[in-house]
Formats: structure tokens, C-alpha cells, sequence
């Protein structure tokens, strides 16, 4: 317990300092955007793929389901409420953890180990502000973008697969899915986002700047930081899914 709450307390004063330092702007507009590229750009492929393949298994297991209780039409309900209220967020945050978090641990691990970090030091330049600030907001920015396209691309899947193979109705099918989803079910699904992101940004770079100066230690900082991810997001999206459970109820 005493390993845990130090582990806590030395990442939420990294947290607090790498937000400081987004507010008073002291990090480069070029490398954020470059950093946007990099984590978000070439992640669409992988959580793309992730999504038209839960699409397609969704829509089998759950016309499955249905069809015993007659009522098969109902698939389109299904698939658009658990893609925008869960897996679209949870699965693409997944994704992107291993995807782009471990590589933003790996790459600033490595630094740490070949004293590049003590070298901006030596410089007087700032290190978090230079590499974890644009990274961080580079996750927070884009995951919301790969949320939604995860999404698009799920739905579409199942919608094709439905049409396909289930011989339903296209406008049906949209009719019924769009029927179940609320303002409140999209803006959970981008604010899901934004926090799943903002949470890997900030767990990723932390583990990087806190690896050891040894090769094996670059490993275990990539491991350390998909394992963390994946539980912070299991435990961030139980919260929020109350919270927002409440304020649609309310």
C-alpha cells in the first residue's frame, strides 16, 4: 500500500505540473501538431480494423440472440447503443494505449537511458515541457477524433454485415439504430475520449521520464504503461458511465 500511494502521489504531481505548463502555453505549436500526427494519424488504421471486426461479430451474436424471441429487427438497437455508449470508447482508448502509449513511453525511456533527458537539463530547456506537454495533448486531442471514427466505422460495419447477411432493411436498420442513441450517449462518447486520452498522455509519459537508466528498463516501462492504461481506463469508464447514467436519468 505504501508502494501504491507513493507510485499515486509522484503521478498526480506530474500530472499537476504537465497541466500547469499547458495553461501558460510553454511548449511548441509545431511539435504538438507533429505529435498529433504521429499518435493520431497513423493509429486510424489499427483501431479501424479493431471496430469493423466488432461490428461484424456484434451484429452475428447479437441476431443470434434476438432471433430465438423473434426479434431480429432489433439488432440495429443493439449494435448503435453498445458502439457509442461502450466499445466505441473503451475498445479505441484500448487500442490506442498499445498502439501509441507504449510507444510514447518507449520512446522517452529510451531518452532517459541515453541521458538525452539530462542533456535538456544541461541546456537549461524544460523536459516535460518539451516532450510530455505536446504529447499529452496530442492523446487528449486525438482519441476523441478516433473515438467517433471507431464508432462510424463499427456501425457501418454491422449495418453492411445486417443488410448482407440478415436481409434486413438499410433505412429500418438506421431508423432503429438512431431511434436509441441521445445527445447525452454522444456527448459521453467524446468526453470518454477526451479523458481516456488525456489519462494516457499522462500515464504514458510519466512511466517514460520515471524509467531507469537501464536497456531491460525501456521493456518494462512499455509493459507497465499498457497495463496501467488498460485498468485506468476499465476504472475511469465505470465512473463515468454512473455519472452519466445519472444525468440521463435526471
Amino acid at each position: 500500500m505504501k508502494s501504491f500511494f507513493c507510485e499515486l502521489g509522484a503521478f498526480c504531481l506530474f500530472a499537476f505540473e504537465v497541466l500547469r505548463k499547458i495553461f501558460t502555453r510553454r511548449y511548441s505549436i509545431a511539435s504538438c501538431t507533429e505529435q498529433m500526427y504521429r499518435i493520431g494519424v497513423e493509429s486510424i488504421s489499427v483501431v479501424n480494423l479493431c471496430s469493423f471486426f466488432i461490428g461484424l461479430v456484434l451484429v452475428i451474436q447479437t441476431a443470434a440472440q434476438l432471433a430465438r424471441f423473434g426479434a431480429k429487427t432489433e439488432v440495429s438497437a443493439v449494435v448503435f447503443a453498445s458502439f457509442v455508449r461502450e466499445i466505441g470508447p473503451v475498445f479505441a482508448a484500448i487500442m490506442f494505449a498499445g498502439r501509441s502509449g507504449t510507444s510514447i513511453a518507449a520512446e522517452i525511456g529510451s531518452m532517459v537511458v541515453t541521458e538525452q533527458i539530462d542533456a535538456y537539463t544541461v541546456f537549461g530547456a524544460d523536459p516535460v515541457a518539451k516532450l510530455a506537454v505536446p504529447r499529452v495533448l496530442a492523446t487528449t486531442l486525438m482519441l476523441p477524433a478516433l473515438t467517433a471514427i471507431a464508432c462510424v466505422v463499427g456501425i457501418a460495419s454491422g449495418f453492411f454485415l445486417a443488410i448482407v447477411h440478415l436481409d434486413l432493411e438499410g433505412s429500418r436498420y438506421l431508423k432503429n439504430g438512431f431511434e436509441v442513441i441521445t445527445t447525452t450517449d454522444v456527448v459521453s462518447c467524446l468526453a470518454k475520449g477526451v479523458l481516456f486520452g488525456l489519462l494516457i498522455g499522462l500515464i504514458a509519459t510519466h512511466l517514460g521520464f520515471r524509467t531507469a537508466k537501464a536497456t531491460e528498463a525501456v521493456g518494462a516501462s512499455t509493459t507497465k504503461t499498457m497495463v496501467q492504461c488498460v485498468l485506468a481506463i476499465l476504472v475511469l469508464d465505470l465512473i463515468l458511465a454512473q455519472f452519466f447514467l445519472v444525468v440521463q436519468g435526471g
